[in-house]
């Protein structure tokens, strides 16, 4: 699946919350549909089975509730995608990234294979591991540990890098070949920019071999490193991403402009982007995995590089001013196939229930909301859980699917009504959560009591966003249809 990431440390953000956020991104020619869940643990299952791999794990005896967005239809597994848990540990995973020949020749993934009637059963992948994860991590480390040891005993048919977040901190894994990895804590100070590549541009082998206080990888990495002779720098400093990545054409027209697009907009007077005397080109490969942002990132932030489109560029693929010949050169971020965005918000609260929450989007970014509700929860509105094969205005993944359609037919004219929906909804359903925290706060109350609350300010803001879309859907459709190739000014004789 090709995806978008970006993760902001808690010193980097607005109020102090870790923020980790993903797009998901359908395949090519394909629209996965969504829908957002709750999970019990209670009664959680013996055994884990692939779908498409076949691999069959063993479960922990004990599992937490969670929250995530898995596949609206299960033919392919559950691809859960992300989420939070009732320890208020969150997962985003996971972000298709590249790798080298070398690599996947020193360690080649773990594909499953058949002969005849028999068959060896693959690793563990994007299908797997929310569900492989969250339900059993107390902590984001915890989850990097346990990713590790299933990644070193059952190994991964494909390349992943996956987000681990709790109040205190964030970490992120990247996967090497069929069984090694790497992982390392984003700055408390800074974001980290991911976009289907290696991204981590340094790593401190001793940290990783000592105390791990910022880095963690598999047991022998230094040993493979070595006997593969994959360590490209003639300094002392490593860097994984020369070691371990690709180094192709492709990169700079599908993921090295997306990291240009996020720097550019969050560090805008850092560097020279543009022209001979650039610093960072869309082209480069030595864009920094992590930066100290100009100001602090707030949720809308992270919704408006994750909806780019490179507007205010030549790149633009709505632009129609000046020098066409760029338009549409580059993979926008907020792409038309974009299943769901999700953001999970962290930080520390008195209240424990009120610690996380979940930032949800569903289609194109471009022309869609990311609503807030809280975590803490048993079940999620049906607005945002109901998601069928058959087309339904009932269903905020279809609404959302409906207005990216007819609002990119007519965007000239659609634009500002997305803009004020955008606005108007994100702001109202915001207002809502800070509302609900200072009621819960005024009195002490039992965790039945504060989880029936968060229950029903969900369902409240399910109601406005219903509503506010509905609106929105009924604007573009006007719209698009006063702009079919059929019309004509004259009505009657």
């Amino acid at each position: 699946m090709s995806c978008t990431t970006i993760l902001v440390g808690k010193d980097a953000s607005y109020d102090g919350s870790t923020m980790i956020a993903r797009n998901m991104d359908s395949g090519s020619g394909e629209y996965t549909l969504k829908k957002m869940i709750s999970v019990s643990g209670k009664n959680p299952p013996k055994k884990y089975r692939s779908v498409l791999s076949h691999v069959e794990i063993p479960l922990p005896d004990k599992a937490l509730d969670y929250i995530c967005f898995p596949n609206a239809l299960n033919d392919n597994g559950i691809w859960a995608g992300a989420g939070t848990n009732s320890a208020n540990v969150s997962v985003s995973a996971t972000e298709t990234i590249t790798s080298n020949e070398l690599v996947l020749a020193a360690d080649p993934l773990v594909v499953l294979h058949k002969e005849g009637r028999t068959e060896i059963p693959g690793g563990i992948g994007e299908e797997d591991m929310v569900s492989l994860l969250l339900p059993y991590i107390h902590s984001a480390r915890e989850g990097v540990l346990r990713l590790g040891e299933l990644l070193e005993k059952y190994g991964t048919y494909e390349m992943n890098g996956i987000a681990f977040s709790d109040t205190k901190e964030i970490w992120w894994l990247e996967t090497i070949g069929g069984h090694h990895f790497i992982a390392k804590r984003v700055p408390d100070d800074s974001y980290v920019m991911m976009a289907n590549q290696q991204g981590i541009d340094s790593f401190d082998l001793k940290d990783a071999f000592g105390k791990q206080e910022s880095h963690i990888c598999s047991k022998d990495l230094k040993e493979f490193i070595a006997e593969h002779h994959l360590n490209l720098s003639y300094e002392e400093e490593f860097n994984p991403r020369d070691a371990f990545g690709s180094h192709s054409d492709a990169d700079h027209v599908y993921n090295t402009p997306r990291t240009w697009y996020m720097l550019k907009t969050l560090n805008p007077h850092c560097f020279r982007y543009e022209g001979e005397n650039a610093d960072f080109t869309p082209d480069s490969d030595d864009i920094p995995w992590s930066m100290v942002p100009e100001k602090k990132i707030s949720p809308m932030d992270v919704k408006y590089v994750l909806s780019s489109h490179f507007q205010g560029t030549k790149y633009d693929c709505y632009g129609k001013y000046g020098d066409a010949s760029h338009v549409g050169q580059f993979r926008p971020i907020g792409i038309e196939r974009t299943c769901f965005l999700s953001l999970h918000q962290n930080k520390e609260e008195k209240i424990k229930d009120l610690e996380c929450i979940t930032w949800l989007a569903f289609g194109s970014n471009v022309f869609n909301a990311l609503i807030p509700l809280f975590s803490s929860v048993g079940k999620i509105p049906a607005y945002f859980s109901t998601t069928k094969k058959e087309v339904s205005t009932d269903s905020f993944y279809w609404n959302n699917r409906l207005i990216g359609a007819l609002a990119n037919a007519s965007y000239a004219i659609s634009r500002f009504h997305v803009e004020r929906y955008q606005n108007s909804v994100q702001a109202k359903c915001y207002q809502l959560i800070l509302e609900c925290k200072k009621e819960i706060a005024k009195k002490k109350r039992s965790q039945e009591e504060i989880r029936a609350m968060l229950e029903e300010c969900n369902e409240k803001i399910a109601r406005c966003t219903k509503q506010e879309t509905a609106e929105l859907l009924d604007k573009v459709l006007f719209e698009a249809s006063s702009v079919m190739k059929n019309s004509y000014s004259r009505s009657d004789a």
